[in-house]
């Protein structure tokens, strides 16, 4: 069942109302906040302005174009991104598959090499050939195989040295550093436990002490900071939450104080969501924040609140969707964090990815859609666990499960 949304929210005068006010306190903040409100509002005006759109639309074919043209060929900006390839490879693929626009078998074939090389003789991925192993590009080269789910791509993956790896990086504390020597955060935990799971290679050691270090990341506000004791944060909130729903423990962390920190993330104005408090919305923060809610409601719905409504997820789909296609489209493809800024593919991944997420709620008999603008705007959903196809997911976890769980090798 689809549900249209007309009129338009942005449309309405009262929306205006919702505009900051500083109270006569300016400060960098305020000031930075009232520029992206102008240019966000210059984008909605234009929309209502230009009487050959009636509704917002998804620029789907340039939007192709600039990931396809990605696959092959990037320039020499991208240059800085060395460390990052399987992430790149990531970003393009699920944007294409969100968009119903999977590689050729060629392509993909050709993705399945590159990545193989990347991949560490001691276990895990780096961020390119040669690289030492990372938890950070071993998640993004884990999906990207998943997303291509084809034999050749399943086999890329040495799972007994991949489990080896992710014990490398194991803390006494059910951390995880990033790489060997490495840093500790919240990213790394979900990292691990991310392609643990669709890999079939949790032992029962893995992820001991894990969910209870996850909790400590859990402060005052209700989000989830990178560390104990740090600022609450879109992005480390998104992975502590998917940390503690596939290890099954979510219920150990303060779901209502997490569900009150992440909706008063969304923009009253502008639609998307910030990552922090009192920061500036941001195109990416559509999937980090957002992607959340579906997670929490799950979490709520078992936890015996019942009622919850079954069409819609506890945040404004339909504005979120706005923003996304008002404010965040490049005119030659690609998305981007807010007007003004600059397309990329990590930006166009997220924003599709939230966009996604406030299409579709549910699944089976309870899958109801939210689509602003024609139908044609409608995304592939996405895993809110994994952010990737959910059929990709199912397929992954089949293949694996096949197979046996690696046994650690005693030294």
């Amino acid at each position: 069942m689809a549900e249209r949304s007309e009129p338009l929210r942005c449309c309405h005068k009262d929306h205006f109302k919702e505009k900051f006010k500083d109270e006569d306190v300016v400060t960098v903040t305020s000031v930075e906040q009232e520029t992206v409100e102008l240019n966000v509002e210059e984008a909605y005006d234009a929309f209502r302005i230009d009487q050959s759109m009636l509704q917002p639309v998804l620029q789907r074919e340039k939007h192709f174009q600039y990931l396809k043209k990605g696959l092959k060929h990037l320039s020499e900006s991208y240059s800085c991104l060395d460390a990052s390839r399987p992430w790149l490879c990531y970003w393009i693929l699920h944007s294409l598959e969100l968009l119903g626009e999977p590689p050729d078998e060629c392509t993909a074939s050709n993705i399945c090499q590159f990545l193989t090389r990347c991949q560490c003789p001691n276990g895990g991925f780096g961020g390119g050939p040669g690289q030492e192993p990372h938890l950070a590009p071993t998640y993004a080269a884990v999906n990207a195989l998943c997303i291509i789910g084809t034999e050749e791509a399943y086999n890329v993956i040495n799972r007994e040295k991949l489990l080896e790896f992710l014990y490398s990086v194991k803390q006494p504390n059910g951390s995880f550093t990033m790489h060997v020597g490495g840093e500790v955060d919240v990213r790394s935990t979900y990292c691990a436990a991310s392609v643990a799971s669709l890999t079939n290679i949790i032992t029962p050691t893995l992820f001991e002490g894990t969910p209870e270090w996850v909790i400590r990341c859990q402060n005052w506000e209700g989000g989830i900071g990178g560390v104990p004791g740090m600022e609450a944060h879109g992005g480390y909130t998104f992975c502590g939450m998917a940390v503690m729903v596939i290890l099954k423990k979510e219920w150990m962390l303060d779901l209502r104080a997490l569900l009150r920190w992440v909706t008063s993330r969304q923009m009253r104005f502008e639609g998307g969501f910030q990552g922090r408090c009192n920061k500036l919305v941001d195109g990416c923060y559509s999937f980090w924040q957002a992607g959340l809610l579906p997670l929490l409601h799950r979490a709520l719905y078992a936890d015996g609140k019942n009622s919850l409504s079954m069409t819609h997820w506890m945040f404004h789909q339909k504005a979120l969707q706005e923003y996304i296609l008002l404010c965040c489209q490049n005119s030659t493809g690609g998305l981007l964090d807010k007007p003004g800024k600059s397309r990329d593919f990590y930006h166009t991944c997220y924003c599709l990815s939230g966009l996604s997420v406030a299409q579709h709620f549910g699944g089976g008999e309870l899958l109801h859609e939210v689509i602003v603008g024609d139908v044609t705007n409608r995304l592939e959903p996405t895993h809110p666990i994994y952010n990737i196809g959910p059929e990709k997911v199912a397929q992954a976890v089949m293949h694996f499960l096949k197979l046996p769980v690696p046994q650690m090798k005693k030294n």
